[in-house]
C-alpha cells in the first residue's frame, strides 16, 4: 500500500451494521463462456513462444533471470551521505541475446526534473545517485549520468550478453539521503529508511522485455528474485534491522543483548530487546567507531533497512506452518511515543498465523517480518514501514494489509507496476478477510466500504471506469481503485461464485504453479478456468476487461406459482453478487442472495425466482459490500 493512497484515508468510527438472514437461492450454474479473453499484442506472443500455457501453467518454454548482490553499504549519521559499492552477476536464461539492460536508480526519483505523479517539497529534493567506479567483467567502463539521467538508465554492454550466459557488474555509487521522508528517506534525523538504495538490473521477462518505465512515486515494483549478501555499517549505539539473516549478531550486539534476541528467535511472548533507556545508555551495541551488520538472503525480490539510535527494539516468533513447527520472527522498531507500536509485535504475530492458516492459507515463506515506525505505509519482503495510530484498531487493519503482500507480490513475483491488481487486489482481499474474523463481518464491511469502495462507486468521472486490466503504467488518476478495491471486490465476487472451498483450490493452484516466477493476469484466469473445469471467461471479460461498475436495478416483481419472479437489471456491467432483502404483509423479513452465477447466461438481465408462501409487501437490492452506484432503482415498488 502506497503513502498517496494512504494519504486519503480518514480515521472515522466505524458502525456496525447488521448482518444478513435467510436461505440462499440456489443458483444456476455459470454457462461456458464464449470466445477467449482480450491479450495485448506482447502476452499472446508469450503464448505463442509457449513460455505460458493455456491451462494456467508456466509453458515448457518459461524462463526468468536472476542475478547474485553483494553489497556493500554505510549510512554515517550526522552525515548525510550514504556511501556503496556493489557487485552483480547477473545471469541471462532467456534464449535472447542482451545487449542493452537497464538498470534501475529508484533514488533519481529525488532529482529536480524527475518525472514524478506528485509536486516535491524542496526537503524531497537530492541531487540523485553519483558513480564514483563502473566496471564490466573486471574491465573499467564508460558511465556517463546526465542531469535528465533519472530512474531508469539504458546501458550499452561492451560485448553482448549471450544466452545461458552471465555478465559480472559492479559499481561504486553515493547520494544524499531526502530530508523528507517517504518510501525512504531520513525518518528523523538518526532514524533512516533504506529502500531502493543500491543500483539494480531490471526484470527482463518473457512478453515485455525489458522493463523501462520510470518509477514516479506512484506505481510499485517488479523485481527479478535474486539472492543477497548485505553489509551496513552505522556508528556503535546504532541498530540495524532488514531483509534476511543476520549474520553476526553476536559480532554487534553487546552479550545481555544478543541472549533476548536469540531467545526471541523461538518466544510466543514480546521480547524488548532494547529499551529507550538501554539505548540512551549506550549499552546495547559493541563499542568502536563503527559496526557493520551482515544480512544473507536468497530467492527474493528486494532488500530494505533501517537503522536508528533511539528506536526501541520489540521480538517474538509465531509458528507459520504447523506441518513442520516453523517458526518467523517477528520485530518492532519504533518511537517510545507511538503508543500502538507498544503492540505491534502482537499484531504482526496475529497477522502471520492467520493469514498462514487461513487466507491465503499458506505457510508465511519467510524467515521474519519487522515492522518499522516511519510515514510510508509501505510493504517490502521481511519489512514494513509503517505510520503510528492513535487507534490501535486500525493500525492493526494497516499492518495485516501490509504483512499480506508478503504473499503478493514478493513470494508470486507479481509486476506491480504493471499489474498491481494482483498485489494490491489481493493484499486488500485478504484484508477484508482477516478484518472479518478480528472484528466480525458486520465491522469489516464497513471498514471495506469505507476505506475500498466509497470513493470509488460514488465517482462518476468516466476514469473510474477504465478496465481494471488496463497496465497501471499507463494510468494516474484511476490507479488507486483499479489496484486496491475493483478487484479486490472481483476476487470476493469470484470466492461467492465458487463457494469458499473451490476458491482456496484455485487460488492454491495459481500460487503453487507460479511462486517464485512472474505471473500475468491471464495465468490466473486461464488456472481457475483449468481448476475448476469452467470457462468463466464471461465472468473475467465483464469484471476485469470490460469498462463497467455496478449499479443493479428492480425491473419487476411478478407473483409466479408459490414464489415470485424478479427482472434485475445490471445497469453497471459488473457481475455482482446480491442480497434480495424481501418484507411480507405479515411484518416478517427474508434474506434471498444470489451469487454473480445470475449473470452467467445474460449479463444485462437476470431473472430470479424467489419462493414464497407469504404475500410481498416489498423489496430492496442490496450488495453490502458491493455497493451500489445508483440505488434510486433498488426498490420495489419504487414509492
Amino acid at each position: 500500500m502506497s503513502n498517496n493512497l494512504r494519504s486519503t484515508i480518514l480515521l472515522a468510527s466505524v458502525i456496525a451494521s447488521a448482518g444478513c438472514v435467510g436461505k440462499p437461492s440456489t443458483a444456476p450454474t455459470p454457462a461456458a463462456g464464449t470466445g477467449g479473453l482480450y491479450m495485448p499484442r506482447d502476452v499472446a506472443l508469450a503464448f505463442k513462444k509457449g513460455t505460458r500455457s493455456p491451462d494456467g501453467r508456466p509453458g515448457p518454454n518459461y524462463w526468468q533471470n536472476r542475478a547474485r548482490y553483494n553489497i556493500e553499504v554505510s549510512a554515517l549519521p550526522p552525515d548525510r551521505t550514504v556511501r556503496g559499492s556493489e557487485s552483480i552477476v547477473y545471469v541471462n536464461n532467456s534464449p535472447d541475446t542482451l545487449a542493452n539492460p537497464s538498470i534501475k536508480l529508484f533514488i533519481n526519483i529525488h532529482k529536480p526534473g524527475a518525472p514524478r505523479a506528485y509536486g516535491a517539497i524542496p526537503n524531497y529534493l537530492t541531487s540523485g545517485v553519483h558513480f564514483d567506479a563502473v566496471t564490466v567483467d573486471g574491465q573499467p567502463a564508460q558511465w556517463q549520468v546526465t542531469d535528465n539521467t533519472f530512474t531508469t538508465r539504458q546501458y550499452p554492454l561492451p560485448r553482448p550478453l549471450f544466452p545461458h550466459d552471465s555478465v559480472r557488474l559492479t559499481f561504486k555509487w553515493h547520494y544524499d539521503i531526502s530530508i523528507t521522508s517517504g518510501r525512504e528517506g531520513m525518518i528523523d534525523s538518526t532514524t533512516w529508511y533504506l529502500a531502493y538504495f543500491y543500483p539494480r538490473v531490471a526484470v527482463y521477462d518473457d512478453y515485455n522485455g525489458w522493463d523501462r518505465m520510470d518509477f514516479t512515486d506512484l506505481q510499485e515494483f517488479y523485481s527479478d528474485f535474486n539472492d543477497y549478501d548485505i553489509a551496513v555499517t552505522v556508528p556503535a549505539n546504532y541498530v540495524v534491522w532488514g531483509t534476511g539473516t543476520l549474520l553476526n549478531p553476536s559480532e554487534v550486539l553487546r552479550a545481555a543483548y544478543l541472549e533476548r534476541y536469540n531467545r526471541s528467535l523461538t518466544a510466543d511472548q514480546t521480547i524488548t530487546i532494547a529499551s529507550l533507556a538501554e539505548l540512551r545508555a549506550k549499552s546495547v551495541t559493541m563499542q568502536g567507531k563503527n559496526n557493520t551488520w551482515r544480512f544473507h538472503a536468497e530467492n527474493i525480490p528486494d532488500m530494505t533497512y533501517a537503522l536508528s539510535n533511539h528506536y526501541v527494539w520489540d521480538a517474538a516468533s509465531v509458528v507459520v506452518d504447523p506441518a513442520t513447527n516453523r517458526r518467523a520472527s517477528v520485530q518492532a522498531a519504533y518511537n517510545d511515543t507511538a503508543t500502538d507500536f507498544h503492540h505491534m509485535v502482537h499484531f504482526a504475530q496475529h497477522a502471520l498465523d492467520w493469514l498462514s492458516r487461513n487466507w491465503p492459507g499458506v505457510p508465511y515463506p519467510f524467515e521474519k517480518t519487522t515492522v518499522v515506525q516511519g510515514f510510508a505505509g509501505m510493504e517490502y519482503p521481511m519489512m514494513v514501514n509503517d505510520e503510528p495510530y492513535a487507534d490501535t484498531v486500525f493500525s492493526r487493519f494497516v499492518v495485516e494489509h501490509e504483512i499480506a503482500h508478503s504473499w503478493f507480490p514478493f513470494y508470486m513475483g507479481i509486476n506491480e507496476t504493471r499489474y498491481a491488481m494482483m498485489d494490491e487486489g489481493w493484499a486488500t482481499t485478504f484484508e477484508y478477510l482477516i478484518g472479518s474474523a478480528d472484528l466480525g463481518t458486520p465491522r469489516a464491511t464497513e471498514f471495506y466500504k469505507q476505506f475500498r469502495v466509497e470513493g470509488w462507486i460514488n465517482d462518476r468521472s468516466s476514469l473510474e471506469d477504465v478496465p481494471i486490466i488496463t497496465p497501471g503504467d499507463g494510468l494516474v488518476a484511476p490507479y488507486g481503485n483499479n489496484a486496491y478495491g475493483k478487484p479486490s471486490l472481483g476476487y470476493l465476487a469470484l470466492k461467492d461464485l465458487l463457494g469458499e472451498a473451490e476458491f482456496k483450490t484455485a487460488l492454491h493452484a495459481f500460487m503453487d504453479r507460479w511462486h517464485g516466477r512472474h505471473p500475468i493476469p491471464w495465468d490466473f484466469f486461464n488456472t481457475v478456468n483449468n481448476v475448476t473445469g469452467q470457462n468463466l471467461n464471461w465472468f473475467w471479460k465483464s469484471w476485469f476487461f470490460d469498462p463497467s461498475y455496478i449499479d443493479l436495478a428492480v425491473a419487476s416483481v411478478n407473483k409466479a406459482g408459490d414464489g415470485y419472479t424478479v427482472v434485475i437489471n445490471n445497469i453497471g456491467g459488473m457481475p455482482a453478487p446480491v442480497n434480495l432483502q424481501l418484507t411480507f404483509t405479515d411484518g416478517t423479513s427474508s434474506v434471498v442472495h444470489e451469487t454473480p452465477a445470475i449473470w452467467a447466461a445474460n449479463l444485462r438481465q437476470a431473472t430470479v425466482t424467489v419462493p414464497a408462501a407469504k404475500t410481498l409487501q416489498s423489496l430492496v437490492l442490496d450488495g453490502g459490500i458491493w455497493m451500489d452506484a445508483n440505488t434510486s432503482d433498488n426498490r420495489w415498488p419504487l414509492h
